[in-house]
Order: structure tokens, then C-alpha cells, then sequence
């Protein structure tokens, strides 16, 4: 594999449990790992002190904007919290700090300086208790990089048979969900997806399937018309465009182990339709992917675990396979927007 220009990494809630599992990627003996040039965005005391605290002793060293590579280092763009930050206690006033290290990989990968970014997780209440209106990274970076339209998706499962799961719609409450449903954005998701399989994952002919919204799709209308007035339509209108595309399908079918392999990714109507069965079978070690943005980003399918952040034995013990392979999928990706011959990796 080609040598890769900076892969931005962010540390997430410095209460949380990132600041651990960062240290952990950085002492992964992995041939990925070794393909790539890693940069943590964080605060670099709290990044020392917290491997410490877990037993690692990673050797980070200030960023080199002129690509320097320095040989076991990890390179770390200081981005100071506001507070000191005691694990397991999130604090409002580092809220701005965390959404720092977001604008800055955001903004450099905009501008060509890192190659990909990969999120540990934030803690969503803490940002909006510092008075900031905060629903995700994904509308978070959708903003800053000025997307007109993002679609969030989880990888998971074997490489070989990965299970893609994209969202039509994201945090949004349940009762809002079906009035959120349109033609139009229904068919911008489909879209987004096709070619985002395509263009980033190397999949010449992708293959969709479409959950219907309501159980057994709707029973021919008896359970609500969704389907037919809204999903079948933009799903008709994505098959004109030489799309392979199928449903509206049932939720509880469509996720069946032999029917879902046929497909390259299912698209979920709203977000505890689809992502239950992709953690269900890969939690710990699933993937987070923003498609539609001018960049690649990839994240943990995880929370920030600050029952495990507080305690550094359970801390020690943290499961960093989710940040492992959103690492992996970033290199991966990274390598193939710079090589056609790159290989297909989930």
C-alpha cells in the first residue's frame, strides 16, 4: 500500500473512553495500521496521562504539518481542553474543545491535508448542555462541510459478507419519523448510497434492498401507505436511472441471513430499524460511515462508556475493536480514491 498523507483521528469525550482506545490503536501491531500515518486530535496531556492510566506507553510527538513521518510515533495536533477531566465525568466546559478537534479534521480533510477522518465517540448531552445545538457527527459534519445531504450507514460482519445498513432517516424520534419520509429524500438517500458503494467501496453494480416502513411493508396499504404513496415511488424512480434497487421489503424478512446476502447494503427506514440487527451481530467491532460527504469518514458503532472510563482495570480491559476497524476501513478507503486496483474491503 501506497504511503498515505494523514488520517485524522479524534479523541471524542475526554471523559469517555477514548483517550484509551486511541492509545491502544496506537500500539496495534497491524500491517494497516503500519500503512498509515495516524494523527490524534486531542488534548496531549490528557492523551499521555490516560494510556498511562491503562498500562501503554504510546509514543506521541507533536504534528508535522510537512509530512515528516516519525518511525513508532504517533503524531498529535494539540487541541487543549478547557478543564481538567476526570474520567467518567463529562464536563460542559470541554464541550467546545471536542467540537474543536471536529472542525479542525473536518476542515483538514476538506482542504486535502488528511486523508480520512475516524470519531471516537462524544457524549451528545454534554455539548448540548453547553448550550450547542448537537445531534450527531453526522449532521454535525454535514453542516461544517457544507453537504447538501449526508446518509448515515453501519458495516459490520465478516469482510468476506459484510452487512451494510444505511439510514433514510437518523436521530430522530419515532413519532417523527413517517411526516420525515418524503419521495424526494428518499430517493437523494438511494442515490447517495448507489454511488457512494460504487465510487468509494468499488462496487461496480450495487445492489439495494429497501425496508418498507411499516410492519410487512405496509400490507398492501392495510398498515399505513407509505410504501405506495412514498417508498415504491422513489424506489421506481432510482430503477429508471439504471439502478438496481429492490423492495419496498419487510424488516423482519429482509435482514434473514440468505436474503440479506444478496444484497450489497439495505437501506432502514429510521435508525432502531436497522442498526439493532447489524450490532446484534457485530457490536464491538462494527463500523460508522458518513456517506454524501466531500470526505471519508468513518467512526466506532459505540458510545463512550463511561461506566468503563471511570474504573481504569474495567478501562484497561475496554474492547477497542470498533476503532480498530474503522481505522482499517479508512485506510482502505483512502488507498482506493488514490489506486483503482485497490482492494474492496467491507
Amino acid at each position: 500500500m501506497k504511503t498515505l498523507p494523514p488520517i485524522a483521528v479524534t479523541c471524542g469525550e475526554p471523559a469517555g473512553i477514548g483517550p484509551e482506545i486511541l492509545a491502544m490503536l496506537a500500539q496495534r501491531p497491524s500491517d494497516r495500521h503500519r500503512a498509515a500515518r495516524f494523527v490524534f486530535l486531542g488534548d496531549c496531556a490528557l492523551l499521555s496521562e490516560r494510556a498511562q492510566r491503562i498500562g501503554l506507553a504510546p509514543t506521541y510527538v507533536d504534528y508535522d504539518p510537512v509530512g515528516s513521518r516519525h518511525r513508532g510515533a504517533i503524531e498529535v495536533l494539540h487541541c487543549p481542553i478547557a478543564v481538567p477531566s476526570s474520567p467518567g465525568h463529562p464536563d460542559p466546559m470541554n464541550a467546545r474543545s471536542v467540537l474543536a478537534t471536529l472542525e479542525r479534521a473536518c476542515d483538514g480533510c476538506m482542504a486535502g491535508e488528511f486523508a480520512a477522518m475516524v470519531t471516537a465517540p462524544v457524549q451528545k448531552s454534554t455539548i448540548v448542555d453547553a448550550g450547542v445545538a448537537f445531534s450527531g457527527h453526522t449532521e454535525f459534519l454535514a453542516a461544517r462541510s457544507r453537504s447538501p445531504r449526508v446518509v448515515m450507514m453501519l458495516v459490520g460482519g465478516e469482510e468476506a459478507a459484510p452487512l451494510r445498513v444505511a439510514l433514510a432517516t437518523t436521530h430522530l424520534p419515532l413519532k417523527d419519523v413517517a411526516a420525515a419520509l418524503t419521495r424526494d429524500s428518499l430517493r437523494t438517500t438511494l442515490a447517495i448510497a448507489e454511488r457512494e458503494l460504487r465510487d468509494k467501496f468499488g462496487l461496480k453494480a450495487p445492489r439495494l434492498a429497501v425496508c418498507g416502513l411499516n410492519p410487512h411493508a405496509g400490507e398492501g396499504g392495510h398498515l399505513g401507505r407509505e410504501e405506495i404513496e412514498i417508498i415504491a415511488p422513489a424506489i421506481a424512480d432510482l430503477r429508471a436511472q439504471g439502478a438496481d434497487v429492490e423492495g419496498p421489503i419487510p424488516a423482519d424478512t429482509v435482514f434473514v441471513p440468505n436474503i440479506a446476502g444478496r444484497y450489497d447494503a439495505i437501506v432502514a427506514m429510521y435508525h432502531d430499524q436497522g442498526l439493532p440487527v447489524l450490532k446484534a451481530a457485530s457490536f464491538g467491532h462494527g463500523i460508522n460511515i458518513t456517506l454524501g460527504l466531500p470526505f471519508i469518514r468513518t467512526s466506532v458503532d459505540h458510545g463512550t462508556a463511561l461506566d468503563l472510563a471511570q474504573d481504569a482495570a474495567l478501562a484497561r480491559g475496554a474492547d477497542p475493536g470498533s476503532l480498530f476497524a474503522a481505522a482499517d476501513l479508512a485506510i482502505a478507503l483512502a488507498s482506493r480514491s488514490t489506486s483503482a486496483s485497490a482492494p474492496t474491503f467491507l
